[in-house]
């Protein structure tokens, strides 16, 4: 396991040099000029010239990729050419608001996506398996935009309930600790309601495939005839191989989350990676777009690695 692993971790700079290059060559094949953002009729062009030199996009395409991969080997990630910033302060604010929706939405993916999977697999040809079925299926099939939009309608207009945006509100810092805490919370029950059920949905159905198999095999009808329960057999022996498959949902779904759930943290004006990104991409933001497809990219490779060494514990035979 030990070399396997050693092996990974070798391949991953020629991975991260390859995702590098790759966003380098469809941003350059993509239309438009980032410099054009601060061009003005009454400066010449050599006005603009000198702007396309301050960003570096004077240079031949080669050099400019040999800067961005020095830079990045080292973690420098430039300076936002919109923002003005660096582009490491910008991913240093919006990276703890995405850890934590990120986590929230996972715990209520799988916490759910796991138990109803189980009981929709135990009861698949009873009315509740059924109605478990139909339940997944429609809210795997819900684009998450259009769950965003009628939770805010609901909770929000409606009935005035839960804020529509935001991280906090103004209220929320100047009250006590408590009531920062809880403003917090309600503001993050939406996004992580749309994240998690439509990550659930994707994780019962797998789950609810896997407990049928894996109920139908030799040593779950052995335990059976030895007389133990129900319950004790799911847990003590079709549990581990039920869990596999989503141990390859857990390693890949991470990472997807961290890189930002684009379309709700742009709806909910969720401050974290996904609406960074979606900024960057409506001004051609070089650095942040890099930036962000590059920390994608670690979260994508160490989230299969560690999918790699759940499995291992979870089966030994693998």
């Amino acid at each position: 396991m030990w070399r396997n692993i050693k092996h990974r971790l070798v391949s991953f700079p020629f991975v991260l040099g390859g995702v590098i290059v790759i966003n380098f060559i469809l941003y350059h094949l993509s239309p438009g000029d980032p410099s054009n953002r601060y061009f003005n009729p009454k400066y010449n062009q050599s006005a603009q010239q000198t702007v396309r030199q301050h960003m570096g996009m004077d240079r031949p395409l080669p050099l400019q990729l040999g800067d961005w991969l020095s830079r990045f080997i080292v973690g420098d990630f430039g300076y936002s050419w919109s923002r003005h910033r660096p582009v490491r302060d910008i991913l240093k604010e919006a990276i703890p608001a995405t850890v934590e929706l990120a986590a929230a939405s996972l715990l209520l993916t799988f916490s759910l996506g796991i138990g109803l999977g189980v009981i929709g697999g135990v009861y698949a040809q009873r009315p509740l398996g059924k109605w478990l079925s139909f339940l997944g299926l429609l809210f795997y099939s819900i684009p998450s935009f259009w769950l965003a939009m009628m939770l805010i309608y609901l909770f929000s207009l409606k009935l005035g309930w839960l804020p529509p945006s935001g991280q906090s509100s103004l209220v929320g810092n100047s009250a006590s600790a408590v009531g920062t805490f809880t403003d917090h919370f309600r503001h993050l029950i939406m996004p992580a309601i749309v994240l998690g059920l439509s990550g659930s949905a994707a994780v019962f159905r797998v789950v609810q495939a896997n407990t049928c198999k894996v109920l139908n095999e030799r040593f779950i009808l052995a335990a059976r005839t030895r007389g133990l329960s129900r319950l004790s057999v799911i847990l003590k022996h079709a549990l581990k191989n039920i869990l596999l498959p989503v141990i390859t949902l857990f390693g890949l779904y991470f990472p997807f989350l961290l890189g930002g759930a684009l379309v709700v943290e742009v709806i909910f004006a969720w401050p974290g990676m996904g609406r960074i990104a979606y900024e960057a991409v409506m001004v051609k933001d070089f650095p942040v777009i890099m930036a962000v497809n590059y920390l994608v990219a670690v979260m994508v490779l160490f989230g299969s690695l560690s999918a790699d060494l759940l499995y291992s514990r979870v089966d030994p035979r693998i």
